[in-house]
């Protein structure tokens, strides 16, 4: 391990993905600005790559994105070309969001770039340990999902003085 990361190797896990979080968020928002695209607009762009005509509500749910923040994106996207908003002739409040075929086209341009910083970040780590990292995190996933498991951490919480910035251990 180099030096410099030394500090992460005893910090939390969840402070380390946000750090791995945060690098290649910056590094994706910088190749997406040199192509003109901001971050918000590729977040929305990546649900509508896989199927589009999707109202703004199921997109803003499906991007995991406020409807406010949705409609302003899409406004600044409607603009630059990327989508059409179209209302459906047998139902005039609901908007559906399509891709343009310039919306279509950045596909083949950003997700390569995302994939190149996807594998930068991968760089020297083994199949197995990418296989068992990708197991790890979506069991986490899967573990603040559930309610039962959060409220009983609440509950572990209050009861017991345990020290929640050291990392859990299992007792057998």
């Amino acid at each position: 391990m180099k030096r410099d990361l030394e500090p992460l190797s005893n910090e939390r896990l969840a402070h380390v993905v946000k750090h791995v979080f945060r690098l290649t968020s910056e590094m994706l928002q910088k190749r997406l600005k040199s192509h003109g695209v901001l971050y918000s607009h590729w977040t929305l762009l990546r649900v509508l790559w896989v199927g589009d005509g999707l109202t703004q509500r199921q997109l803003s749910d499906l991007a995991r994105i406020s409807e406010p923040s949705t409609f302003m994106a899409l406004k600044a996207m409607e603009k630059k070309g990327y989508v059409l908003r179209q209302k459906m002739p047998d139902n005039q409040k609901q908007i559906r969001v399509f891709l343009t075929p310039m919306g279509l086209q950045l596909q083949h341009v950003m997700v390569p770039e995302a994939e190149s910083i996807n594998s930068q970040a991968l760089a020297g780590l083994s199949a197995q340990d990418i296989h068992v990292t990708r197991r790890t995190l979506l069991a986490m996933v899967d573990n603040l999902r559930q309610p039962r498991l959060k409220d009983q951490a609440l509950e572990l919480h209050h009861h017991d003085p345990v020290d929640w910035a050291q990392e859990p251990t299992l007792h057998s």
